[in-house]
C-alpha cells in the first residue's frame, strides 16, 4: 500500500480522530497513488496512523477511512460501513412517522464523501469525493442489500466534485428510474419531492425535527416562511393551525411545488400566499408597508462557500435577521438558520445578536436548533455540524 508521511508535529488532528488531512500536512508520498486509492498514513517518526482515501486534486489530500492501521479497506469493509449506517437508522425504519430520511451521512458514518437519502421506495445518492467514487459499485450493491428499494438515483451534480477533479453527473445507478415526483410523508404532512432536479437530493431532510418543533408555536398565527423552497415549514405551520402562511422564494418552480404541496395536505390554499422574488427585497417591502407576523422562519441557502466569503456571508445573515426581527409582532417567534458549514455556532450567535441590537428588540433564546438526528455529526469532526439555528422570542 502507498504511504503518506506527515510533517513533524502535523499528526495531532489524526490522533484526535479528525478525518481530514490537508495538503500542507503531507511531507512526502511514497508511490503514485490513483485518485481515491487507499493509502497508509504515517507520522514523521514512522508510526502508522490509519488508512485513508487519497486525492491529488483536493486541498484535503486524504480522507480517513479508519484510524486502525491494521484495518484493510476492501469490499467487505465498505459494505460493513453501509450496513452499520443503515442499521443505525432502525428507529426511522419502522415508526411510520416518515418515509424519507438520511441513510448515510458521509464522514459521520465513516464513509467520507457519500450522502444516501431515502425517499419512499427510492434512494438518492451523492458521491462528492474520489474515495467514495472509487467504491461506487460496492456502495450501490451494499445499499441494495441492506435497504432493498425500487431504484437508486445519483445526484452527483454538485460543485464539490470539481475540487476532486470529478465531473458532475446524475442518473440511474440501479433499478427503476424515479418518477417525476415522489410523495413522502413526514410527521403527518405530505410532500412531493423532485429528486431529479430539486435542491440537494430533493428535499431538506435535515430540517425535519425543526419543522415539527415550530408547529407548537404556529396555531392561530400569521406565519412568514422566507426562503420557503417547496413549502416545508409553512405547510407544517398550516397543519398545526396557522391562520395564514406567506411563502417567499426566488424560484417560481419551487413555489409552484409549494402550492401543490399545500393542496396535497388539504390545507386551504387561500390561507397561503406565494410570493416570488428576492427575499431581501420582499422583506424590505413588507417592512416599509408595516406588515408584521407572529412567526417568522428564515432558512436561507448557504451564504458562505469559502473562508474568503465568510465576512460577506455574515453581513447577509445579519441583514436578513434584522429584517425578520423587525417584522415580528411583540411576543412573536423567530426560527432562524444557517446551513453554511464555515459559519460556526458562536459566530452565528453573534450575527443574530447584532441584528437584535440594531432592531432595538429584546430577544430571548427559547432553544438552539440543528440538523435532524439522522444527520449525525462525528464528535471529533465539528465541521459535520453544518446546520445551526435559534428559536427565539422577540419583545
Amino acid at each position: 500500500m502507498t504511504s503518506i508521511t506527515l510533517h513533524p508535529n502535523r499528526d495531532f488532528s489524526v490522533l484526535r480522530r479528525h478525518p481530514w488531512i490537508f495538503s500542507g500536512a503531507v511531507s512526502r508520498v511514497d508511490g503514485v497513488p490513483e485518485p481515491g486509492e487507499s493509502v497508509q498514513v504515517v507520522s514523521a517518526d514512522g508510526t502508522p496512523l490509519g488508512t485513508g482515501a487519497f486525492s491529488s486534486e483536493s486541498q484535503i489530500r486524504v480522507r480517513m477511512w479508519s484510524f486502525d492501521p491494521a484495518v484493510a479497506v476492501d469490499d467487505a469493509f465498505v459494505s460493513d460501513r453501509i450496513a452499520r449506517a443503515v442499521g443505525a437508522r432502525a428507529a426511522f425504519l419502522g415508526d411510520g412517522a416518515t418515509n424519507a430520511f438520511r441513510l448515510v451521512n458521509a464522514e459521520a458514518d465513516g464513509v467520507p464523501g457519500l450522502i444516501a437519502d431515502r425517499y419512499g421506495d427510492w434512494i438518492v445518492c451523492q458521491f462528492t469525493t474520489v474515495g467514495a467514487e472509487r467504491w461506487k459499485d460496492v456502495i450501490v450493491a451494499a445499499l441494495q442489500r441492506y435497504f432493498p428499494c425500487r431504484g437508486i438515483y445519483e445526484r452527483s451534480d454538485v460543485e464539490a466534485r470539481a475540487h476532486e477533479g470529478l465531473p458532475q453527473t446524475s442518473g440511474v445507478l440501479a433499478g427503476e428510474p424515479p418518477p417525476e415526483r415522489i410523495e413522502i410523508v413526514e410527521n403527518g404532512c405530505r410532500y412531493q419531492v423532485d429528486v431529479r432536479a430539486g435542491h440537494k437530493t430533493g428535499f431538506y431532510l435535515d430540517q425535519r425535527d425543526n419543522r415539527e418543533r415550530i408547529k407548537r408555536y404556529a396555531n392561530g398565527c400569521d406565519v412568514l416562511n422566507a426562503f420557503s423552497y417547496t413549502g416545508g415549514f409553512g405547510i407544517a405551520a398550516v397543519a398545526a393551525g396557522a391562520a395564514s402562511v406567506t411563502h417567499v422564494d426566488l424560484s417560481a418552480e419551487a413555489l409552484a411545488l409549494a402550492r401543490s404541496n399545500t393542496a396535497l395536505n388539504t390545507c386551504h390554499v387561500e390561507e397561503s400566499s406565494f410570493i416570488q422574488g428576492n427575499v431581501f427585497e420582499v422583506l424590505r417591502t413588507f417592512r416599509d408597508q408595516g406588515r408584521s407576523f407572529d412567526l417568522v422562519v428564515l432558512d436561507p441557502p448557504k451564504f458562505a462557500e469559502s473562508k474568503g466569503s465568510l465576512m460577506k456571508a455574515s453581513r447577509g445573515y445579519k441583514d436578513i435577521n434584522l429584517l425578520g426581527i423587525k417584522l415580528l409582532r411583540p411576543g412573536g417567534v423567530l426560527a432562524t438558520f444557517s446551513c453554511s458549514g464555515l459559519m460556526t455556532p458562536e459566530l452565528f450567535h453573534k450575527v443574530v445578536a447584532d441584528a437584535a441590537v440594531d432592531a432595538k428588540r429584546d430577544i430571548q433564546v427559547i432553544t438552539r436548533l440543528q440538523q435532524a438526528e439522522d444527520h449525525p455529526e462525528g464528535l471529533c469532526f465539528p465541521e459535520g455540524l453544518y446546520l445551526k439555528g435559534f428559536l427565539c422570542r422577540a419583545w
